[in-house]
């Protein structure tokens, strides 16, 4: 299991679009917005790497995503 956050960058005025969107992800334990640099925070559960890589780059894909950071908290 591979625990990381998603940090997203969106553009003006589509962090709400983008978070619900994200929260409906597989794997997406919670998203959420954020004031800053980052504008949602996902929080994900995946089972490998692999999978968090298709996760963070499906995300990254999204209408309104800017830029997105991943931040691996532990592999266990």
């Amino acid at each position: 299991m591979v625990l990381a956050c998603v940090l997203v960058c969106c553009e003006a005025g589509k962090y709400s679009d983008v978070a619900k969107k994200v929260k409906n992800i597989k794997s997406v334990v919670r998203a959420f917005s954020a004031a800053g640099r980052w504008d949602v925070i996902a929080e994900i559960e995946a089972p490998d790497m692999k999978a968090l890589t298709d996760i963070a780059l499906k995300i990254n894909e999204m209408p309104g995503v800017q830029a997105t950071e991943t931040l691996v908290e532990a592999t266990l």
